[in-house]
C-alpha cells in the first residue's frame, strides 16, 4: 500500500529549525542541505511502509496510534500517525530530545 504523507505545519518548522541551526549556527551548509535530502528520503519511504513500523514505546503515544520512523543518515526521526491511507507526520525530532514530553505537553 502507498500512503500519501502530510507534513504538519509545526513538524515542517521543527524541521527547519534544525536545518538553520545547522547552517546558521554551526556553520556547516553542506551537512544542513544533507539533513534536508534525508528528511526528503525519510518521507518517501514513510509512504511505502508506514503501517509496518513500530508504534513509540510510550503507552499514552501508542494508544493513540502514533509510530516513528528515523532518518537514514542523520540522528533525526518522524513522529507519525495514520488515518486511511494518509500519513499524518506531526513532529520531527533529535534523537536527544525528549519527544515525548513534547507531544505529550509536559514541556
Amino acid at each position: 500500500m502507498t500512503y500519501k504523507v502530510v507534513v504538519l505545519p509545526a513538524a515542517e518548522l521543527r524541521l527547519e529549525r534544525y536545518i538553520a541551526y545547522t547552517r546558521d549556527t554551526l556553520g556547516n551548509s553542506v551537512a544542513a542541505k544533507n539533513i534536508a535530502k534525508d528528511a526528503r528520503n525519510t518521507k518517501k519511504r514513510l509512504s511505502e511502509c508506514a503501517g509496518i513500523l513500530p508504534y513509540c514505546q510510550n503507552e499514552k503515544l501508542a494508544e493513540l496510534g502514533y509510530r516513528f520512523i528515523r532518518f537514514d543518515r542523520y540522528e533525526f526521526f518522524m513522529v507519525y500517525r495514520i488515518e486511511g491511507n494518509t500519513v499524518y507526520v506531526d513532529g520531527m525530532y533529535h534523537d536527544l530530545q525528549d519527544f515525548e514530553s513534547i507531544m505529550i505537553g509536559a514541556e
